[in-house]
């Protein structure tokens, strides 16, 4: 079995979805990485959700914006693979099924992502340019890439 992916509205997000989707960015963004953060920012409901999933639970997520309404490109954040599944290199299906995602319900190709410096090799390998220096966002070193 894989990981199969849906994407979906904030609307169309079940309860269940909703609850999952915080549960894994809530364990990973602020938990594990040690940062005390608004992870619920009100931007979820102008996402599109890339939502993975495998045996029936939510392993894979991040959210997608149509240009302007995150950065003036388009755009990909919340990128989370739980840890329990990182070896399997989910990471990569997730960021192919986002950029296709904009591709087809945006019809855009420039992307724009505000991505963990230490991930900055991960990001390239799918296309991405840096494009800025290092700034740190809640205490921890971010890049500005572009695809």
């Amino acid at each position: 079995m894989s990981l199969q992916f849906q994407i979906k509205t904030f609307n169309e997000l079940s309860v269940n979805e909703l609850y999952s989707i915080l549960q894994l960015r809530s364990e990973v963004f602020v938990v594990e990485q040690n940062c005390v953060y608004q992870d619920i920012d009100g931007k979820d409901k102008k996402a599109m959700h890339v939502v993975g999933t495998f045996e029936g639970e939510i392993v894979a997520y991040a959210r997608i914006f149509k240009k302007g309404d995150y950065f003036d490109n388009a755009s990909i954040g919340r990128v989370v693979v739980s840890e329990d599944c990182r070896t399997r290199k989910w990471g990569y299906n997730l960021m192919e099924t986002a950029i296709q995602a904009i591709e087809t319900h945006f019809n855009e190709t420039k992307i724009t992502i505000s991505a963990q410096l230490y991930l900055q090799k991960f990001y390239e390998s799918l296309g991405f340019t840096k494009v800025s220096e290092m700034y740190l966002e809640d205490d921890i070193p971010h890049i500005e890439m572009l695809k």
